[in-house]
């Protein structure tokens, strides 16, 4: 994922596309605390990046879920 993911370019994608960046954001998380705990880090940020990026998922999924609909402003 790229630094920060816009809520905009997520709510493009369909539900399946939705579940896959949701996958490779847990994932990434998961080997960025894997080399905190090592060590290896060298960009702490990234850790918060990621996980509002997961959180921002999921708040498009239960939108979704709920049939919220957002008002972009143009």
């Amino acid at each position: 994922m790229s630094a920060g993911t816009k809520a905009a370019d997520l709510r493009e994608l369909d539900n399946e596309g939705l579940v896959a960046k949701l996958r490779e954001a847990k994932e990434e998380l998961f080997n960025l605390r894997f080399q905190a705990a090592t060590g290896q880090l060298d960009n702490h940020g990234r850790l918060k990046l990621v996980r509002k990026d997961i959180a921002r998922i999921y708040t498009l999924m239960r939108e979704r879920e709920l049939g919220i609909e957002t008002v972009e402003s143009a």
